[in-house]
């Protein structure tokens, strides 16, 4: 098992800045691969970014790419999601989220554990 808790949303004006923080703990945190998604009010969760283990390879949607960084500290058992010039469209409640395989990806059928949910406001 793999206990994941998120840390770090608030509220943020429009270009601003806010880095979320996902503690994991219950398994070598070195071997999984970890992701964030999203999941705004009457819509789907979406998928945000990933990175694996091994490589560190991280991808994310289109939409952040440009803005938003995943990182990770295994010394730590940390999973960071930096997120700058952050947008109206960027309100949702994030999530965290631990697949055992340590590949990771960007469906959330892949993701065996999730966090709580850390809820992000960026008001128009």
């Amino acid at each position: 098992q793999v206990q994941l808790v998120e840390s770090g949303g608030g509220l943020v004006q429009a270009g601003g800045s806010l880095r979320l923080s996902c503690a994991a703990s219950g398994r070598t945190f070195s071997r999984l691969a970890m992701g964030w998604f999203r999941q705004a009010p009457g819509k789907e969760r979406e998928f945000v970014a990933a990175i694996s283990w091994r490589e560190f390879t991280t991808f994310a949607r289109n939409s952040v790419k440009d803005r938003f960084t995943i990182s990770r500290d295994n010394a730590k058992n940390t999973v960071y999601l930096q997120m700058n010039s952050l947008k109206p469209e960027d309100t949702a409640t994030y999530y965290c989220a631990a697949d055992a395989t340590g590949v990771g990806g960007s469906s959330p059928e892949v993701f065996d554990y999730w966090g709580q949910g850390t809820q992000v406001t960026v008001p128009s």
